[in-house]
């Protein structure tokens, strides 16, 4: 009788409280994800490209493992409290026909046990499972394809996963199931009316909402411009202004909802009532939705930002070589090297390209003159990409050469149309790394005026539009500028004095029946044992694919544990409100009220209470993500930031689904609370 009794509460309380045993999955859903992060076969493959980097990486795990834990603890713990709230009733009639207070602790002890449990037999199977899609598609983002892929299960994933779970859950029980066991059977039986708050002078609301308003667009200012970045201090001092500023804005909206009471605007249904509900909500617990719009702010900002940066990384270039072989004169013969060993075969095209710089002069101060680009870029709108190239054109007087019949053949092998240059004309190229793409337009315009230049003395004109193909696979050279020429022209100016970089395409046979990854994995293990020296796209690959997994997985993890803590905690304290006023809608039932009135009366409620608090984290999220890109980004992703704030808008609005999804639940949790008022009172 007693085991059944658990299994019928546990079965009860899960239906009951389906939003609170929702956030419980997602939690051991987050929770192995990140820990079984280091057995997944990216990070495996991640390990060998950017070991240092991912080292780092997997140390941070631990850390946010056990911050997580902690908040966790308290959210676990404000909703098991609203459960046992719920049933206060309940337990005084259990003790009140005998059952012994050892005997209750027990039973609620043991009906945590089945609802931890039964969270953990849904939630890691669904998290093996997530764990092993989220590794495909991140190694999908970035081009790997339908890589060797083998089902990868952490056991030691599981053990933290199940052992901190249950830990933090027997912790919460154990304080609450206290603070049950010391109470009197009769205060039990007898709801307990929420008491309320000593009013405060008017003006005391109207300054601490002007008083929120100033520091939050204080703390805008400071972190959009930079000025937050600049130091320790100053990023404390920041964040210690938005903070403040969100609980002054929420203590002081009592004013605000003070002057929309007076001006007698409200009309419909039960209207008043609500008003007053949200009215007494907001004074009362001014400070959980404070926190929880924080809460709601940082998920969005740490969704938004990290969603962004992984989504331009994983399309922000287009794969054109996959090899690089440097040859001077101390190294081997390239072509020869790889026809000995017979890896001649391995590619379909072997691109010679040669770099150099002036020879014909030794005044490196004056080898180039670009008056006339300078004049064309004063022409133009004022904006940062202008004044970026200005700053860098004004020390570029010793520009690198590059040979046109090269870069032609890397133009064909990329499907792109060759240049066409005579002996006094040159292109300029700009390696994409490094320019943004408005410094790129920019410098397209000033190219439609086919202004001249002067090099070593000789005029030349400037053609076409600026080039960024690289001619390297990773990182073997990076130009921020450089001028084509014609071959003739280039031997000339170089003297004989130019790098080759031999760069090479993989047949397609090569890739035909396995992965690029395994397929430049297999080749790069050849030249090693030909003892030939090499760049690989592999490098290049795994550096954007750890920029992907670093900015996806962490961000979105903490993006999921902060989203499910602020709503979670919104929906229990509204829940419980309601619980606490139940005699006020046992009157309005007794005037006439009906419970499709009563669940429209609630739902209006619940839209302004998680509304308020979700609104605030909106329009900082604005502000926030733009202030992360000032700090996360590299100086050549800054000029990227309207598209990445796109891409935020869009992953913002997804979240917005979610809290509608969060709303739709404890919409359903009120009406099932509702129903249960009208039935008859009982009296004990």
């Amino acid at each position: 009788m007693f085991f059944k009794l658990v299994l019928r509460n546990g079965s009860r309380s899960r239906k009951e409280n389906g939003l609170f045993f929702a956030s419980l999955l997602v939690s051991i859903v987050a929770f192995y994800i990140i820990l079984s992060l280091s057995h997944q076969d990216v990070m495996l493959f991640l390990k060998k490209m950017e070991s240092d980097a991912v080292d780092k990486l997997l140390l941070v795990i631990p850390a946010f493992y056990g911050l997580t834990l902690c908040i966790l603890f308290f959210l676990i713990y404000y909703a098991s409290k609203f459960q046992l709230e719920r049933r206060r009733h309940e337990f005084g009639v259990y003790l009140m026909m005998g059952m012994c207070r050892s005997r209750l602790f027990g039973m609620l002890l043991a009906e945590d046990l089945s609802t931890s449990l039964a969270a953990l037999l849904i939630g890691l199977p669904v998290a093996v499972l997530l764990s092993e899609m989220i590794s495909l598609i991140t190694a999908r983002v970035v081009g790997l394809g339908i890589i060797g892929h083998q089902v990868s299960f952490s056991f030691q994933a599981v053990l933290w996963t199940a052992g901190g779970f249950l830990l933090i859950k027997l912790a919460a029980f154990l304080v609450l199931s206290g603070r049950i066991a010391r109470q009197e059977i009769g205060s039990l039986l007898v709801d307990t009316p929420e008491g309320t708050k000593r009013q405060l002078p008017a003006a005391v609301y109207a300054l601490a909402f002007s008083a929120g308003v100033l520091c939050l667009g204080n703390a805008y200012y400071r972190a959009i411009t930079g000025i937050a970045w600049i130091s320790i201090k100053k990023m404390a001092f920041t964040l210690t202004l938005g903070v403040a500023g969100t609980l002054l804005l929420f203590f002081g909206l009592r004013f605000v909802m003070n002057l929309f009471a007076g001006s007698g605007k409200m009309h419909g249904k039960l209207s008043v009532f609500n008003f007053r509900q949200i009215q007494e909500t907001v004074i009362r617990r001014s400070s959980t939705l404070a926190v929880s719009s924080l809460l709601i702010l940082a998920a969005l900002c740490c969704f938004g930002a990290g969603a962004a940066i992984a989504c331009y990384y994983g399309q922000s270039e287009t794969r054109v070589l996959d090899y690089t072989f440097k040859e001077d004169e101390n190294s081997i013969d390239i072509r020869d090297a790889l026809i000995r060993n017979h890896l001649d075969s391995r590619f379909s095209h072997l691109i010679e390209i040669r770099q150099g710089h002036i020879r014909t002069t030794e005044d490196y101060d004056h080898a180039l003159e670009m008056d006339s680009v300078m004049d064309a870029l004063e022409q133009l709108p004022q904006s940062e990409g202008r004044e970026n190239l200005r700053n860098n054109f004004a020390y570029m007087s010793y520009p690198a050469l590059i040979s046109l019949s090269g870069y032609n053949e890397l133009l064909s092998a990329a499907g792109l149309s060759c240049l066409e240059l005579q002996k006094n004309e040159a292109a300029v190229y700009m390696d994409q790394d490094i320019v943004t793409d408005e410094m790129t337009g920019i410098m397209n315009q000033v190219l439609e005026t086919k202004p001249a230049v002067q090099l070593d003395g000789q005029d030349f004109y400037l053609k076409g539009r600026v080039q960024t193909t690289s001619i390297v696979t990773d990182r073997a050279i990076t130009l921020s500028f450089a001028l084509i020429l014609t071959d003739e022209v280039f031997d000339w100016f170089t003297q004989g004095d130019y790098s080759v970089y031999l760069s090479g395409i993989l047949n397609p046979s090569v890739t035909e029946h396995t992965s690029l990854l395994n397929a430049i994995s297999q080749v790069n293990e050849e030249l090693d044992e030909a003892g030939i020296s090499y760049e690989s796209y592999l490098q290049n690959m795994g550096r954007q694919l750890f920029y992907v997994v670093a900015a996806s997985y962490i961000t979105i993890y903490l993006a999921v544990i902060f989203l499910i803590i602020a709503n979670t905690i919104i929906g229990v304290q509204f829940l419980m409100g309601q619980q606490k006023s139940g005699k006020r809608y046992r009157t309005l039932v007794r005037l006439g009220a009906t419970y499709e009135t009563l669940c429209r009366s609630a739902g209006k409620q619940i839209n302004w209470y998680f509304g308020i608090p979700t609104a605030v984290a909106v329009i900082s999220s604005l502000f926030g993500v733009r202030a992360l890109f000032t700090v996360l980004l590299s100086s050549d992703l800054r000029g990227k930031t309207a598209e990445l704030l796109w891409i935020s808008a869009a992953m913002i609005l997804l979240l917005a689904v979610i809290e509608w999804i969060y709303m739709a639940a404890v919409k359903k949790s009120s009406s099932r609370y509702l129903l249960t008022l009208l039935e008859p009172e009982r009296e004990e």
